[in-house]
């Protein structure tokens, strides 16, 4: 098995939530190969002319993409098969990760705070510094 594709088990599990291969015309890419395909572009971040050859020519998994996207089918499959994996007892209901470069903090939490005697660019101040109060023009004018 290769990155970022399915096992065997993982494949069965899906498998019934999808739409019977079509039987007319060209022949038809098989439904693993296209999610094999996705799963590649999505997890490696390249441009779908960049798919390699073993998934079949890109426009091919670009244009089922978009249009299972367009009529809701991957919505479905994402929302049906978290259920499917709870009733087979395949998830911890108890167990909860949170990727910590997902949750913005406020920059206080992290000791940010406000920065006080501080100049913005030039850092700390030395000794007393003179207070400026109204307008005041150091050319006289």
């Amino acid at each position: 098995m290769r990155r970022y594709e399915l096992t065997d088990a993982q494949w069965r599990q899906i498998e019934p939530l999808l739409p019977p291969r079509q039987g007319r015309g060209r022949p038809y890419r098989d439904h693993r190969t296209m999610l094999h395909a996705w799963f590649w572009i999505l997890n490696s971040g390249s441009p779908w002319r960049d798919l390699p050859e073993r998934f079949g020519p890109w426009k091919t998994a670009y244009n089922r993409f978009n249009r299972w996207r367009q009529v809701g089918l991957i919505d479905r499959l994402l929302q049906a098969l978290p259920i499917r994996l709870d009733a087979a007892g395949h998830i911890d209901g108890d167990l909860w990760c949170v990727d910590g470069s997902s949750v913005r903090a406020h920059g206080s939490a992290v000791g940010g705070g406000k920065k006080r005697g501080y100049a913005r660019t030039g850092g700390s101040r030395i000794g007393p510094q003179p207070r400026r109060l109204g307008h005041h023009n150091p050319c006289g004018g």
